[in-house]
């Protein structure tokens, strides 16, 4: 099956990229796969306060991700899969693109505000000619309706 992968990170644009994974997938058969990277340099402490705060970080993560899952198994009647994984964001989401062929599009919400898309769209597109999948850029603004219209 094919599935769509999303970042769960804690931009807002998150959210549409969450929804048109979910609205695409249940149109076309596939599945979701939702991502999440802790990065290393929010354990630069010692060993067993990073341990604690490793913990928190991925129980924060269940819970978003519980949110999430609830919606799209509700709504859209799919039920998605958590992958959490520790290091820079980047590196990961193409490791992991790239390891997992089940993975037939990478979804990425772009920020709205005027610094930009954001930085795993901008980075993420720079390497797109080199990724085994196509990236679909969801614009963080569009309301349900409009996300319903284009799915």
């Amino acid at each position: 099956m094919r599935k769509f992968l999303v970042v769960l990170d804690d931009s807002r644009e998150c959210l549409s990229a969450m929804r048109f994974a979910a609205m695409r997938a249940m149109k076309t058969g596939g599945g979701v796969a939702i991502l999440s990277v802790i990065p290393p340099d929010e354990f630069n402490h010692w060993i067993g306060v990073s341990d604690l705060m490793r913990e928190e970080a991925r129980e924060r993560i269940q819970a978003h991700f519980d949110v999430f899952a609830k919606w799209m198994r509700d709504s859209n009647k799919i039920d998605p899969d958590l992958i959490i994984r520790e290091g820079e964001p980047i590196k990961e989401i193409l490791d992991y693109v790239t390891d997992n062929p089940e993975v037939g599009v990478l979804v990425l919400g772009a920020g709205t505000d005027n610094s930009g898309p954001g930085p795993l769209v901008s980075q993420l597109s720079k390497n797109s000619g080199s990724l085994p999948v196509p990236i679909t850029i969801v614009p963080g603004n569009l309301s349900k309706e409009q996300l319903e219209a284009i799915t």
